[in-house]
């Protein structure tokens, strides 16, 4: 049998009526979204289930929302295939979906987890209002050369890589009009599409160094345990296992370019074959797919 890991997705993946579904369904999924309201102050479960939409994609919003729908998508996979869930032996999670890989493994409890999630939301949603900035998605240039036009459009502003997908697929993040001048030199350059993100500034830049001081505030009063699993860092791609240095690698996430790619090639090459994308959306799978095309991923939709 394959080893088993779980991956847990990120900001972009949240839709209006996510999680509804389980809420009604699967009693341990419903109790999340009540324990939730609690913490956070507001009706989570009416926001995913019922929008707006601009609310829910708001960046405060949707890290709760995305975090929540994601753990009780765990829970429905929990009350069908216990199996599985026995069976896991590792798991990742993409910028914000870090976070729920690490209550899946212990590290974190739910409300701790869900209270930092808030806060980095609330923190990452300030960084940006400060300095207007996004993101933009290049697809089919390689990472040499999207450096290369960063270099090229960076004009003494911040302009950097900051999620690294799969081959092929890097997103940028700076200020608005840096934004510009390299989406423009990557259509010359010849990449087969440009998307600008739909996110509210320049996540996994310095143009976040704002939210630093203040996740590691957030962070210093928290409690973090041994992993019971594996949990693969978005910032170098390795798992750790003292709790001091998970802490001080979340910080320097909001700031660190997401090594996505890496963390996937660094579970194939320790043997895991068989992955589940456990949260709304399938683009984890999809960027597995174009990582290693052979290795199945089936998703637990939230």
């Amino acid at each position: 049998m394959s080893k088993i890991a779980f991956l847990f997705p990120g900001q972009g993946a949240q839709t209006v009526g996510m999680g509804q579904t389980l809420a009604e369904q699967i009693p341990a999924a419903r109790e999340l979204y009540d324990r939730a309201a609690q913490v956070l102050g507001y009706d989570l479960a009416k926001l995913c289930f019922q929008g707006p939409a601009e609310q829910l994609d708001s960046t405060v919003h949707s890290q709760p929302a995305l975090f929540v729908t994601s753990l009780a998508a765990l829970e429905s996979l929990r009350h069908q295939s216990p199996d599985v869930i026995s069976a896991c032996q590792a798991a990742a999670g993409l910028s914000l979906g870090e976070y729920t890989a690490l209550v899946m493994a212990g590290v974190l409890d739910f409300e701790s987890g869900l209270r930092l999630v808030q806060q980095r939301g609330q923190a990452m949603q300030d960084a940006s209002d400060a300095t207007p900035s996004g993101m933009v998605s290049i697809l089919g240039l390689e990472r040499a050369q999207v450096e290369d036009l960063c270099a090229q459009a960076r004009d003494d502003e911040i302009l950097e890589v900051a999620n690294l997908l799969c081959p092929g697929n890097i997103a940028v993040s700076g200020t608005v009009a840096a934004c510009e001048r390299v989406a423009e030199l990557a259509e010359q350059a010849g990449a087969m599409k440009v998307v600008p993100l739909a996110v509210a500034g320049a996540f996994h830049t310095q143009i976040m160094g704002s939210a630093v001081d203040r996740l590691a505030a957030a962070l210093s009063d928290v409690k973090l345990s041994r992993p019971r699993i594996p949990v693969v860092s978005n910032v170098d791609a390795q798992v750790h296992d003292d709790p001091e240095e998970i802490r001080a690698l979340l910080v320097r996430q909001v700031v660190s370019p997401v090594r996505w790619e890496d963390s996937m090639r660094y579970l194939l090459d320790e043997g895991f074959g068989q992955f589940y994308e456990v949260g709304p959306g399938r683009v984890l799978r999809g960027l597995l797919r174009r990582i290693n095309r052979k290795t199945p991923c089936e998703s637990v939709m939230g």
